[in-house]
């Protein structure tokens, strides 16, 4: 969670969001939802096939009853060049319209008309002159078309955020393998938490600080941070995850963790692995935490060093507090607050 959070932080990042998620509105939710197009007055010819042999069809029955040709050629030149090829239609289709069909094209075409033509029966439909049928196929169509070229485009901008992600962001290459040969004892581990604090301490201030805060029965605690220059450029990644548990149940009882460093530079991870006492006393698990990286006993006020070739982070036990109940004692931890500071070494 932390981790999307520091992206979104970014420009790019942000503002391909922001587009998006407006697109989906503005266009889904707004534009086909709350405000969907409401086509009017649309001409014949942009109706469906069957519609626009209705529409004639109408025009050729209206035009029986009423003579008025002018109104009749305005009606037929609205279809242009399609016009004759659907009349011959309304003949195929409709045999027992053929005599009105005929009369029609001839008051249509400017030639004398004929005789009114005495209608067959069910030959003339009874209809309004002035109406005319919603013009529904045209919107459907376009409809169609622009929901298509909607998804492609979402589809488009997801792929290509998905493409900037995956780019920007730099995999933690985790150790494949560290060993200690042998535990060290109390007091060396003392001498190297004083060395390493005098260490990070003597340098200028540091380039970027975070807190790391764990609490019992968080159960996904996973905080990592990306490490930027004063410019904006990516140089790292930092982090602390669960590293291992003890017993059976839920919530996970934690008693160790992993604190890490990614370096560009080098394409390099340095790890360390922060122990409880439970943890860091019993030898068979201390061999097994030791392969994922360097031992650490946390103790509160602790101070330890990740160093890369360009980097250096201070890691400080700001809060600490083991659970108790049927586990060994100090074996597990209810709380843990860590402050991460990075340093450059360039």
């Amino acid at each position: 969670m932390d981790r999307i959070r520091e992206y979104l932080k970014r420009p790019p990042v942000l503002v391909g969001g922001g587009f998006l998620v407006g697109l989906i509105l503005g266009w889904f939710v707004i534009g086909w939802g709350i405000w969907p197009v409401q086509w009017t007055d649309a001409a014949p010819r942009h109706l469906r096939q069957d519609l626009k042999l209705e529409y004639l069809s109408m025009a050729v029955d209206s035009y029986i009853l009423t003579q008025n040709a002018e109104l009749a050629k305005r009606r037929f030149a609205e279809f242009g060049e399609e016009g004759e090829e659907l009349l011959r239609e309304i003949e195929k289709q409709r045999p027992e319209q053929a005599a009105n069909v005929a009369a029609f094209r001839l008051a249509v075409t400017g030639q004398a008309a004929l005789p009114v033509p005495t209608p067959v029966e069910g030959g003339v439909v009874p209809t309004q002159e002035e109406t005319q049928p919603a013009a529904r196929g045209g919107a459907s169509v376009i409809r169609n078309l622009l929901l298509v070229f909607c998804v492609a485009f979402s589809l488009l901008l997801v792929g290509a955020a998905v493409f900037f992600f995956l780019r920007t962001r730099k995999p933690a290459l985790r150790p494949s393998g560290h060993s200690t040969s042998q535990k060290p004892f109390a007091s060396d581990v003392g001498e190297s938490w004083g060395r390493t604090a005098r260490t990070a301490s003597a340098a200028e201030p540091p380039m970027m600080q975070f807190m790391a805060s764990y609490k019992y029965g968080d159960d996904l605690f996973d905080d990592s941070f990306s490490i930027d220059s004063q410019s904006g450029e990516f140089l790292g990644e930092c982090g602390v995850n669960i590293c291992e548990t003890i017993g059976v149940g839920e919530p996970k009882k934690v008693t160790a963790f992993e604190v890490w460093l990614f370096d560009k530079s080098d394409i390099q991870t340095v790890t360390k692995v922060l122990m409880s006492e439970h943890a860091y006393n019993d030898e068979a698990t201390y061999q097994r935490l030791a392969v994922k990286g360097e031992p650490v006993l946390l103790q509160p006020g602790l101070e330890t060093v990740l160093e890369t070739r360009s980097l250096q982070l201070l890691v400080r036990v700001v809060d600490m507090a083991y659970g108790d109940g049927a586990m060994p004692p100090s074996s597990y931890f209810t709380q843990l607050v860590l402050e991460l500071a990075v340093w450059s070494k360039m």
